[in-house]
Parts: structure tokens; sequence; C-alpha cells
């Protein structure tokens, strides 16, 4: 007799978070800035505003009764975009104060990250 085990999707841990502002690196979309709407971690994406934008052919239904081409926002991958430092992207790194407070910090610059 064999056992159905069932594993569990991994969920990375991501360092953005929603409402930051972030510079893509890499792709189509490279030096163009966006805010994220959503963190999705076990894909370890990311969407962000206006950035990765498809056009899917969809079938007339209940929300769009007419149906045709409608735009739609995907994820895009983490280790494309960086947390915009000023117009730059950075990457984020951690600093614990005397209180033992976590605090997210600019790799690039050193300062806090509001």
């Amino acid at each position: 007799m064999t056992t159905k085990t069932t594993a569990k999707p991994q969920v990375y841990k991501i360092r953005l978070k929603k409402g930051d502002t972030v510079v893509v690196r890499a792709g189509k979309y490279k030096g163009k800035s966006g805010k994220i709407m959503t963190v999705h971690p076990t894909l370890n994406a990311v969407t962000v505003e206006g950035i990765n934008i498809v056009k899917k052919h969809q079938k007339p239904n209940k929300a769009h009764p007419q149906g045709g081409i409608i735009e739609l926002t995907k994820p895009i991958a983490v280790n494309k975009v960086g947390i915009s430092d000023g117009g730059k992207p950075s990457r984020i790194g951690f600093k614990v104060d005397a209180k033992g407070a976590k605090t997210r910090v600019y790799k690039k610059s050193g300062k806090e990250i509001k």
C-alpha cells in the first residue's frame, strides 16, 4: 500500500513590501519603475503597477459581457527588481538597533527605508 504525501509549496522570504517603489533591473521593462501592488511569496514574485502588462483574449462572461482583449498586470520575479534608492535600484539589508527592533536599510547608501 502506498501512502500519498502532500508537499507544502515553498514560501520565499521577500524583503520587498506592498507600496515600495521598485526599479526593474532586467528584461523588457528595464529601467522603468512602479509601486508594488501585491507580493507573491510562493511564486517569489511581485506585481508592479504598469510593469509586465499582457493582453488576454477573454470570452464573454458576467464580469466582461462584451468579451474582447483585456490587459492584465502579471507578476515579475523578485530578482529582476530592486528597491528604488533615489531613482537607482538597490538591495535591502537589515539592521538591529539597541532596543532589538529590526529595520530595513538600503545596501547602497545605508539609509533606513521608511
